[in-house]
């Protein structure tokens, strides 16, 4: 049985929306649930294509309705920037969180 927290969808200033989880049942580096530091993580269902994880897609032809495997963790944090910053939402272990300035 797994024990697992899923994080908060995050939201950026724009409007841009995208999951972002890491534990033992996904695609992550390490893949284990309460590393103190992810690598690598997961991102599902951002709510516009972005180009620069397109590349991580499980389905690049439906880039809405699929999940980014291993997706390095910076390149996470320059999504959330180039999308404003965060206003709300939760991140896993070892990604900076960028807030938005309001």
């Amino acid at each position: 049985m797994f024990n697992m927290k899923m994080n908060k969808t995050i939201k950026c200033k724009d409007g841009f929306t995208m999951s972002v989880q890491a534990g033992e049942t996904q695609y992550c580096h390490p893949r284990v649930t309460g590393a103190e530091r992810y690598t690598e993580v997961e991102i599902g269902f951002p709510n516009q294509k972005e180009d620069l994880i397109l590349e991580y897609a499980e389905n690049s032809d439906t880039p809405t309705e699929t999940v980014y495997a291993y997706v390095p963790a910076p390149l996470v944090t320059l999504v959330i920037a180039k999308h404003g910053g965060m206003i709300e939402g939760e991140l896993p272990a070892g990604i900076p969180c960028l807030r938005a300035d309001r």
